[in-house]
Formats: C-alpha cells, sequence, structure tokens
C-alpha cells in the first residue's frame, strides 16, 4: 500500500511540489514539533503549527458554521501575515494552516505563499474558487496544499452548505487542482446526513478523482445555528476512528484524523498545545472554535511573546487536559464560558453572542471514549503520532 501511495505522489504531482511538502512540510514539520519538545522542558509553549483564519468571508452557509460570514469582511493584511510568520519562523515554525470564512477570498492570499517560500501552507476550502489560473499560480510556487471539503451528494451538500449546485461548483475546482498536479486533499465534516461517506467506496472514488489525503472531521455542534440533530452518536464516532484505522492500511491514500494518539487515546491539539487559532480579526484563540481571546496580533511583543506569556491560554490548555482527552467545547460548555470570563476574555465574533451560544449547548459526548480506544495499526501512522503528534504530557 505504502509502494503504490509513493508511485501515486511521484507520478501526480508536480515534482515542485513533492519536494515543497517532503522538505518544508515533512522534514521540517518534524524539526518543529522536535523544538516544540524541547521549550516544553522549559515551561514554554509555543505551538509548532499555527492556524490562521485569513478573512471571515465566505459565498456559502454552512449548517453548524461558527464563522460570522455575512458579517461585514474582517481580514488579517498581507503585511500582518508576514509579520506573524516570520515571527513563528524564528522558532522553527514552517507549516501553517490557512482558513476561513474562504481563504480564497483573500485578494492577496496568493502572495502570501509567494512571500513565504520556505514555508508550507494548507488551504482550508470550499474549492469554488480555485479557478484554471489559481491553480497554475499555486503549481507554480508549490508550497501549499488545497483541501476542499465535500459534504456528501449533491442534495445533501445543497442542505448543508445553504445554496444551490455547490458539489459541482467544488468539482471543478478540484479538477483544476488534479490538471495542475497540485497536492490534494477532501475533507469531510462527518455527521448524520453525510455517514455513508465513511466507507471504502468513497475512498477509492477519492482516488480515482486524483485526490491524495482524506481528512474526517466530526461534526462539531457549535456556533449560532448548531444543529445538534447532526452530531454523531458515540458509536458512530468509534466506527469513523474503527475505519480510519482500517483503511490507513489498506489503500493508497493517505488518512488524517487529529483526535485520537499512536494508542488511540483521544486527544486535543489545543489541550497539548500543539496548535492554537488566530482569527480574521487578529485575535488570538486558543481553537478555532473557542471563540474568546486576551491577546490579538496587534501586541506589539510579536506572536511568540503574546501566546507564551498568555495567562489565558495557559490556563485553557491545563483546564482542558484535566477535564476531558475528548473536546471540551463539546463536553463542559460551562468551563469554557466559566474560562473566558474569570480571565476577561473578550468575545471575538462580530455577533457578540458567544456566551449565549455556550448557555444554549447540551453537554454531549466528544471523542473521549474510555475503554473503547483502537490503536493504530500501520506502522508509518503508529511511529508518526508516538513522536510527532501525541499527548506531550499534557495528560500526565
Amino acid at each position: 500500500m505504502m509502494l503504490q501511495y509513493m508511485h501515486r505522489m511521484l507520478t501526480e504531482t508536480d515534482p515542485k511540489g513533492l519536494w515543497k511538502i517532503s522538505y518544508n512540510c515533512a522534514y521540517k514539520g518534524i524539526r518543529s514539533v522536535n523544538l516544540y519538545k524541547k521549550r516544553l522542558k522549559q515551561g514554554i509553549h509555543f505551538p509548532p503549527f499555527l492556524f490562521i483564519s485569513i478573512i471571515n468571508s465566505c459565498q456559502l452557509k454552512c449548517q453548524g458554521c461558527w464563522v460570522d460570514v455575512k458579517s461585514p469582511r474582517k481580514m488579517i493584511s498581507l503585511e500582518d501575515m508576514n509579520r506573524i510568520i516570520n515571527d513563528a519562523k524564528k522558532h522553527g515554525n514552517s507549516l501553517f494552516g490557512l482558513l476561513g470564512g474562504e481563504p480564497f477570498l483573500h485578494p492577496q492570499i496568493l502572495q502570501i505563499l509567494a512571500a513565504h517560500p520556505d514555508c508550507y501552507f494548507q488551504i482550508f476550502t470550499n474549492g469554488q474558487f480555485i479557478t484554471d489560473e489559481v491553480a497554475r499560480e499555486l503549481r507554480r510556487l508549490g508550497n501549499a496544499t488545497v483541501l476542499i471539503s465535500i459534504e456528501g451528494s449533491e442534495i445533501v451538500s445543497d442542505t448543508r452548505r445553504g445554496q444551490l449546485k455547490v458539489l459541482n461548483k467544488t468539482m471543478e475546482g478540484l479538477q483544476n487542482a488534479v490538471k495542475h498536479k497540485l497536492v490534494v486533499g477532501v475533507a469531510t465534516s462527518v455527521c448524520q446526513s453525510n455517514y455513508e461517506l465513511v466507507s471504502e467506496e468513497w475512498l477509492k472514488k477519492l482516488i480515482k478523482m486524483g485526490v491524495h489525503y482524506a481528512w474526517f472531521h466530526t461534526y462539531r455542534v457549535v456556533g449560532p445555528d448548531p444543529n445538534p440533530q447532526l452530531a454523531l452518536s458515540p458509536e458512530q464516532v468509534l466506527n469513523v476512528r474503527r475505519f480510519i484505522v482500517q483503511m490507513r492500511k489498506k489503500l493508497p491514500i493517505a488518512i488524517i484524523d487529529a483526535y485520537w494518539d499512536d494508542n488511540g487515546e483521544a486527544l486535543c491539539p489545543m489541550a497539548t498545545g500543539v496548535s492554537h487559532h488566530i482569527g480574521p480579526g487578529g485575535d488570538i484563540e486558543p481553537c478555532p472554535i473557542i471563540q474568546f481571546a486576551k491577546e490579538n496580533i496587534s501586541d506589539p511583543r510579536g506572536i511568540y511573546e503574546a501566546l507564551t506569556q498568555s495567562e489565558f491560554m495557559k490556563d485553557f490548555r491545563e483546564t482542558a487536559a484535566k477535564t476531558t482527552r475528548g473536546c471540551i467545547v463539546l463536553e463542559r460548555p460551562d468551563l469554557v464560558k466559566k474560562l473566558a470570563l474569570q480571565h476577561g476574555a473578550y468575545d471575538t465574533t462580530q455577533r457578540q453572542t458567544a456566551l449565549a451560544e455556550l448557555d444554549a449547548l447540551e453537554s454531549r459526548s466528544s471523542q473521549h471514549n474510555p475503554g473503547n480506544e483502537i490503536p493504530e495499526d500501520h506502522w508509518v501512522y503508529r511511529f508518526a503520532k508516538k513522536h510527532w503528534f501525541f499527548g506531550f504530557n499534557a495528560y500526565s
């Protein structure tokens, strides 16, 4: 299976893009995690990976979305992005996730990529703005992968995305990305309406389309319109985990998850400190769905000092890790509210209803399911997770 996957990458992707993902992402990403481990021994928490929502605007309005996509546009300028990335690079970071809204609505997104050829970017997108011209430029730059969100059949997609003919437009973007030999991923927020995508047939279809990796998220009941009826049951979440582990040994496609370690125990990237989030207003948040902050990128100290000296972020990590190995927002929304009030954190949304939304949430299960752990069964994933994506003593 691994040989088949390597053959796919060698024959289906542009040589420059393959080199960039191998060096800027894989090699330098490993180095970044190792530097993070060294910092932890000194009691310093600066994440090896940063996720940055560069703009709030989006042409879609998805069920369960927590972003103010229809509010007045907020975005991080090219100048501020360069400052954030350059500051993080000084401490070994090289991999950045670009989110939105829809990142390709940012008028300078390609300039951001061009300004940092020594970094690698994962762009979380609905794919509808990946035109032939954009895909060609992404190929020329070589330092970005597109992670395109596909939420099910045409009918399901239209319902989930709040607009008609969404899937066709997304597929056009995916085809442009494949045509120009980009490293292409497909992300799915698995919920009740698209649970059938948790299947071998779906992954085989992705492989046939030229997709190189899949990322299965489990649906998060958050935001102003959380749609709790879409949430998975604990048994379904366990089935998603079992499916991921099985398919990693069977098919020549990489499958990413961010919720379990090598032993199959649940983890939260925020609680372990491996990643934090910067919102479109420059607010420094624990993770994308926790929309409270005490610090902003406008802080003259810079992103490194703002993060490493934040009592709010420290308390959030420690409280989350002591409370659960799963998602504190799903399991204990009351604690999220308590932490925000205790630290005097401000609501980073434009709608200014984040506290009320927490009040309305009911406690529910997340990926933490003690006694039902499913360990990694493929040696590559097991080794990678054990050394570069695990608990970092957060749960000890």
